[in-house]
């Protein structure tokens, strides 16, 4: 060892305090300024709202901006691949933590300010700030900066059908041109791609190979940028270092296969579009795809050579594209080599490969290698000339991911007893356009419908099961809800009447066994969540509203309407296997439950909800479904969505039979009831 780096060390706690003092440049959090706009939006102080909405947007660019220039700096002066040692090694990473922190803090104050919660996050990178400024724009009669604001949040939300409508209303209005409509947040390297390749269709080769090498330039860019903010803390799937005692090396190790996990995800990040949940297939062997081809199609055969052997480095043996290479070859009368870029980054990426390999043995994850390059089809081997892209783009998973198309449910019978009398069929799966469909009335009876609701009127909470999030789905409702367990805990404080907390238990499962029987499932259905939920239009917001109550969905799988796909990987629920909506009442306005096609536009039957109907459905991509706006009053309904994998079952149900099967046996009940509510949906 050096002993020479013991007095290092030992005044690093003096390097590092001397940067934490925050410096005069202190830039707003954007978390803050954001809860600021939404509050005033549901103030109707419009002007407030584009300003820390345009504050919170602006603030969001800065920090990521200083993060990624701050983290690259810092990596430049104190690099870690010449580290032998330990005691070099973390030299030189407590080093770079201390630059990182001077550099940030100098260009953005604090950095503690700007550690924001994983739900702001997410509204930002769903791009929900864009809903809120568009409806602020078009109330301040800025039409112009509505389509803008409209445009952006549609990229990434193209299910939004009522954000589509919206767009098409503003081509036509006055003061509106077409050079409105642009994606504020549209990424450099995949906009100039986009351009080139709507140049190359039309056949203006010269503009395309200038696009396509701007949008490489970008590409390369936005890949050290990626890689640079994944320097940052690491979430550890599976793992608590604070319960699990890891020795020091452990940690690190860990630590930095997260880093080289994350890397590794900036393939896929770089090649998906706004609003698509797969990359593009092929996404960065394709740009010099269609350059070779141009640059033949341009009469400059050494750049389509050089072109062609560097998608050769992605594809090797490729045979349309060797062909090529020899065709230009033999024009030229002698050989190039690929582009050096290119091979750089592909040297980078095969050791990172490994690395992350040796790094998922150490922790237990289990990683493919894969091919990220697919290669893409549609040529006509026939042509003695070179053979071009044809333009075709298809979004395909990274290998390592695990998705599945959509199936069908374990069982497709359908038509069995409905087991409680008065109960009536109204549709089947053929009536309702669809399959694992069915729409059932009398479910419960008008007392039991008004016992609910006023039950619902005292237990449910805005922004229960969202994360206390008061409007998760729109902003212009309200949401509250409650579950069973959390109603029977009211039931015995006394604070509603226990008789009502019991209906909703037993409402719950009249619902479940009526789905078992219906569509006759060889096993038992059990429940996964239960939600009492309430809607609640918010006046004065009501006027142009473009939006749904809740966009359409599926319940186990993310839906994808462009690939007509929908991906079993979570964020989405994959153990789902069935859903039901038992509605409580019918006066309010909107609200209609609409099962669509997989394009998520295409409505296939709508259904009116009352008291004691209920809809029920099989949870996969087959069942598209969401909910129109509620423009005035107040819709009610019980949530229901089970699972046939035990393992599977909700905790709060089976804490929920425990208290109940106390009460039906009259043992004592004590005070100290463990409720552990579900946070999701």
């Amino acid at each position: 060892m050096d002993g020479n780096l013991f007095p290092t060390l030992i005044f690093l706690p003096v390097l590092l305090s001397a940067v934490l003092p925050s410096s005069a440049g202190v830039l707003e959090p954007y978390d803050l300024l954001y809860d600021n706009a939404v509050e005033a939006f549901y103030s109707a102080d419009y002007e407030s709202v584009v300003r820390y909405m345009e504050g919170a947007l602006s603030s969001h660019r800065q920090v990521r901006a200083t993060r990624v220039r701050c983290r690259l700096r810092c990596q430049d002066q104190h690099p870690l691949d010449e580290s032998f040692s330990d005691l070099r090694f973390f030299d030189s990473v407590l080093r770079r933590a201390a630059c990182m922190n001077k550099c940030i803090e100098e260009k953005v104050g604090t950095q503690s300010l700007h550690k924001v919660s994983e739900d702001v996050v997410q509204d930002f990178n769903r791009r929900i700030p864009y809903n809120y400024l568009q409806q602020a724009y078009q109330k301040l009669q800025r039409p112009d900066k509505a389509a803008e604001a409209a445009h952006t949040y549609f990229q990434a939300n193209p299910e939004h059908v009522e954000m589509g409508r919206d767009l098409e209303q503003y081509k036509n209005l006055q003061g509106v041109e077409e050079t409105h409509f642009v994606d504020r947040e549209a990424r450099p390297h995949q906009r100039s791609f986009t351009a080139a390749v709507q140049l190359y269709d039309k056949g203006d080769y010269e503009g395309a190979t200038a696009l396509f090498e701007e949008a490489l330039v970008e590409y390369y860019k936005a890949d050290v940028d990626c890689r640079a903010l994944c320097q940052g803390p690491q979430k550890f799937e599976g793992q608590d270092h604070l319960r699990y005692r890891y020795s020091l090396h452990e940690v690190v190790s860990d630590h930095f296969t997260q880093v080289l996990h994350c890397e590794h995800e900036c393939v896929r990040d770089l090649a998906t579009r706004p609003g698509r949940l797969s990359p593009m297939e092929n996404y960065l062997p394709l740009h010099y795809d269609y350059l070779q081809f141009a640059y033949f199609k341009a009469g400059r055969l050494e750049e389509a050579l050089q072109c062609a052997l560097t998608y050769l480095l992605f594809h090797e043996g490729e045979e349309f594209m060797k062909e090529n290479a020899d065709y230009y070859r033999e024009e030229l009368g002698h050989d190039a080599e690929p582009r050096e870029k290119a091979a750089w980054y592909l040297r980078r990426h095969k050791q990172e490969l490994k690395l992350l390999l040796i790094g998922s043995k150490i922790m237990g994850a289990e990683f493919t290698e894969g091919n990220y390059w697919r290669s893409t089809g549609g040529r006509d081997d026939s042509n003695s000339v070179p053979s071009g892209t044809d333009g075709w783009m298809e979004y395909v998973p990274i290998s390592h991911k695990k998705n599945v198309t959509v199936t069908s449910p374990q069982s497709l019978k359908e038509g069995g007893p409905l087991l409680y009398e008065g109960v009536q069929l109204v549709q089947n799966s053929a009536a309702l356009n669809g399959t694992q469909r069915v729409l059932l009335d009398h479910v419960l009876s008008e007392e039991e419908c008004a016992e609910l609701r006023q039950l619902a009127h005292t237990v449910t909470m805005a922004g229960d099961g969202y994360k206390g999030r008061m409007s998760p789905h729109t902003p212009n409702e309200k949401f509250e809800g409650a579950s069973v367990l959390k109603t029977l805990q009211h039931g015995f404080e006394g604070r509603v009447p226990m008789r009502s907390a019991r209906l909703f238990y037993e409402t719950s499962e009249r619902a479940r066994r009526i789905i078992e029987s219906y569509f006759v499932l060889n096993s038992t259905l059990h429940f996964s969540y239960t939600h009492l939920v309430c809607r609640t239009a918010i006046k004065g917001q009501q006027d142009h509203r473009n939006d749904l109550s809740h966009p359409i969905h599926a319940d186990n799988c993310l839906l994808d309407p462009d690939a007509n796909e929908c991906w079993k990987e979570p964020p989405a629920y994959t153990n789902r296997d069935y859903s039901a909506l038992l509605y409580l009442n019918a006066d309010f306005e909107g609200g209609e439950f609409v099962f669509t096609e997989m394009d998520a536009k295409t409505v296939t039957a709508s259904v009116k909800p009352k008291c004691g109907r209920m809809v029920g459905f099989s949870s996969g991509g087959e069942n598209p479904h969401g909910v129109k706006a509620v423009t005035s009053g107040q819709r009610c309904a019980v949530a229901l969505w089970f699972t046939l994998n035990p393992l599977y079952r909700e905790l709060e149900r089976l804490q929920a039979d425990e208290v109940v099967q106390a009460l039906d046996t009259q043992h004592v009940f004590g005070q100290g009831l463990n409720i552990n509510p579900k946070d999701e949906l």
